[in-house]
């Protein structure tokens, strides 16, 4: 099949990799340096997983600016492009989905789409109402950013939001490209799916802000917070898993489908949903005061990114934290090494670790990384088990 993918994300590129081993891909996408790149065999995100596959799997992968070559002669179209929530609408900004629509039908009147892009509840029969198309089919997406291809190739489930024949023969060509076996597929309708993917990343939006609390309270009583977490995920009904303290939650999806699912409850009661984004902010407030409560004349930020083995650091918990202190008039450095600048918001970004080290009275860290426990003494952070 020739299928086409609109947005190199960590979606977008995944999805493309996965299923350019058996199908002719075509990447899309407004960067021109992103294209270059997957063209030259180089993934233009941190996956150690997509990195490997296009330098050593045998992949039918291109990429192009040009939407007649993208779109005319694709038997499947799958657009990944960015939705970001928007604040003053209370709702994602789906422009880029509808713009990659109009540009589709131009070339392409009858070709499926797929939408792996997050949506509100509701959206995809607003778009088969809107084109008077019923193969627009919403499918969500559950990768973990810097393990986007291998959480594609191991995937936890696939919901397609179709019941039809067409959704049977989507699921189909994603389970080839799949290593694991017995793949749970399920078949919905689309505003279930689009529910599905919401309340899915709410709940995990929950369970770090319990643990997050957990540690607040552990923090003002003198109790031992990894004590109490191993006692607590020793219930098998609770887990060993996802209960690592930080900062807050933060990263490309949590932050904007929490919010989102929270505008969608409009005229609906609810306490936990509202709740799960108002700890958020509490918790980054808790983690400032703590900060505050050191005295530390100069306080150095490591690290932007919210995750270890990261490139990203979109609507990172880090910058809650950063905002609350600057507030305070507290003089801030950061060492970031994915930051070309030399000031970020009018805070000195260090490009020495050495000076970075020296220069700061106490550094503040989401996630303790090894080279930090040499100054282990002069390090907040709220990273227990090492993980993300």
């Amino acid at each position: 099949m020739n299928i086409t993918i609109i947005g190199i994300g960590y979606v977008g590129l995944a999805n493309g990799v996965l299923l350019a081993q058996n199908h002719r891909v075509t990447l899309v996408d407004i960067v021109k340096e992103k294209i270059n790149q997957i063209n030259s065999k180089i993934s233009p995100i941190k996956d150690t997983y997509i990195s490997s596959y296009l330098k050593s799997v045998i992949l039918n992968i291109k990429a192009t600016q040009n939407p007649k070559e993208a779109y005319e002669k694709a038997d499947l179209i799958i657009i990944a492009t960015p939705t970001n929530y928007d604040p003053n609408t209370n709702f994602f900004d789906t422009n880029s989905i509808e713009e990659s629509l109009n540009q589709i039908f131009k070339y392409n009147k009858n070709v499926p789409i797929i939408i792996k892009s997050t949506v509100p509840v509701g959206y995809t029969k607003s778009l088969q109402k809107k084109y008077n198309y019923q193969n627009i089919i919403f499918s969500p997406e559950f990768l973990r950013e810097g393990q986007a291809l291998y959480d594609s190739l191991y995937p936890s489930r696939i919901i397609i939001a179709n019941k039809k024949s067409i959704g049977k023969k989507i699921a189909k060509i994603f389970l080839k490209a799949c290593l694991k076996d017995n793949v749970e597929i399920l078949y919905t309708d689309p505003t279930e799916a689009e529910a599905i993917k919401l309340f899915s990343n709410t709940y995990l939006a929950m369970r770090v802000t319990f643990f997050n609390e957990l540690d607040s309270f552990a923090i003002k009583n003198n109790l031992k917070t990894d004590e109490i977490i191993k006692g607590v995920c020793l219930d098998p009904r609770i887990g060993n898993h996802y209960n690592n303290p930080s900062f807050g939650y933060g990263g490309y999806c949590l932050p904007k489908d929490t919010k989102q699912l929270l505008a969608n409850y409009k005229n609906i009661p609810n306490n936990i949903i509202k709740a799960i984004v108002d700890s958020n902010e509490t918790r980054k407030d808790f983690i400032a005061k703590e900060i505050l409560d050191t005295k530390s004349r100069v306080i150095g930020v490591y690290r932007l990114i919210m995750k270890h083995n990261s490139d990203n650091y979109r609507e990172s918990a880090i910058f809650g934290v950063i905002n609350a202190l600057s507030k305070k008039n507290k003089k801030i450095i950061i060492y970031e090494p994915n930051l070309n600048e030399k000031n970020l918001s009018n805070f000195e970004v260090i490009k020495s670790f050495k000076k970075f080290v020296k220069n700061s009275d106490l550094i503040i860290a989401n996630r303790l990384e090894p080279k930090l426990k040499k100054f282990r003494n002069k390090v907040f952070t709220r990273d227990i088990t090492n993980e993300n």
